[in-house]
């Protein structure tokens, strides 16, 4: 016993030594470049362990065993039974959910190319950022697939097809469709910031599963690139309708960039009334503000001498206009009407 609590103080001390090196060598480099690794060894590691849960998943829908034989049944896409698409598609989903929850904060938690163009395209991340994320995601994949090959019997069955009655047209058109539901939800739900960030993996992980629902039969639901890809590296065996699943997730990526565009063109959030995380600081910092010039200038407070359309000015223009200039030039504001131009700009007055 005391060998074995020895051994493992030493072990213990050896992890922590090593800890501090890793540490030590990290933050010698410069900031985005530290940012970069970091961003890579958690992105790796989470596309890696969501396309090993999702492939094996996966696996495990496509091969049953006979108890009385011992024998293997491998399934096709055309033989695939209703709970076999459900299994696949939950297995897709929840996978995605767990491990975008866990590392979102380290790297985003995108897992997914065709994503990574999307956020570049938009803004939310850089070039380098991007390219360095999109390889990383295509080498963790194929490590997923390759463990998958490598731990369960029956070989590796879980490459993306068209089924028997899906054109080449058809493919294309629903993998697209299907990644530009789940790349609109992913802007939506996490480049978006708002209060109900914190759950977007959620949101983002249902909304693969009921594209999975949809795509599983017809086109093996990739709607990734890199999980058509790596298990056609791992079987070395590439399908001629390998294409449809790089062209059909990218082009459904754009158009999810184009419609988030023009709904942030047409300022959606106006629409009905509600405010952005960003609006709702704004309006905070601005009261804040506007309170303590109301101090420093000595006024009384219920003096009003701020107008409603000049308050509405500042708060909504965000520049020194009409609003800020009314309470520079009388030397006093009223923090009661503020309060009451913020509460009708939430109503969406």
């Amino acid at each position: 016993m005391l060998t074995k609590a020895v051994g493992h103080h030493n072990n213990s001390k050896a992890a922590h030594a090593a800890a501090r090196l890793v540490k030590q060598a990290l933050h010698a480099l410069p900031p985005n470049i530290r940012g970069h690794v970091v961003a890579v060894i958690g992105e790796f590691v989470g596309t890696l362990l969501f396309l090993f849960f999702a492939f094996a998943g996966t696996q495990v829908a496509n091969v049953s065993s006979n108890p009385n034989t011992g024998t293997t049944v491998i399934t096709t896409t055309a033989q695939k039974t209703p709970q076999q698409l459900l299994y696949i598609s939950l297995a897709f989903g929840f996978s995605l959910a767990v491990n975008a929850w866990t590392f979102f904060r380290i790297s985003g938690g995108l897992f997914n190319p065709a994503v990574t163009v999307g956020m570049y395209l938009i803004g939310a991340i850089t070039i380098i950022r991007a390219i360095l994320l999109f390889v990383t995601q295509i080498v963790a994949a194929i490590a997923a697939a390759a463990i998958v090959s490598a731990l369960f019997t029956g070989g590796l069955n879980v490459s993306t097809e068209l089924s028997a009655t899906t054109t080449i047209a058809q493919g294309v058109i629903i993998e697209m469709l299907l990644t530009m539901s789940l790349v609109f939800t992913i802007f939506m739900l996490a480049a978006e910031k708002h209060t109900g960030n914190f759950i977007a993996p959620v949101g983002i992980g249902l909304a693969l599963f009921i594209a999975e629902m949809t795509g599983v039969f017809w086109t093996g639901g990739s709607l990734n690139p890199a999980r058509s890809f790596a298990p056609a590296v791992v079987t070395k065996s590439f399908a001629s309708t390998q294409w449809i699943y790089w062209v059909g997730p990218m082009a459904g990526s754009v158009l999810a960039v184009l419609e988030f565009k023009l709904i942030k063109a047409l300022e959606y959030t106006t629409v009905n009334g509600e405010e952005t995380a960003e609006e709702k600081q704004a309006n905070k910092d601005l009261e804040a503000q506007t309170y303590k010039e109301a101090q420093d200038m000595g006024a009384p407070l219920g003096n009003e001498t701020t107008s409603s359309q000049a308050t509405t000015d500042t708060r909504t223009n965000g520049t020194a206009g009409p609003g800020l200039a009314s309470v520079q030039n009388t030397k006093a504001a009223l923090p009661n009407d503020h309060e009451k131009k913020v509460e009708e700009r939430k109503a969406g007055y």
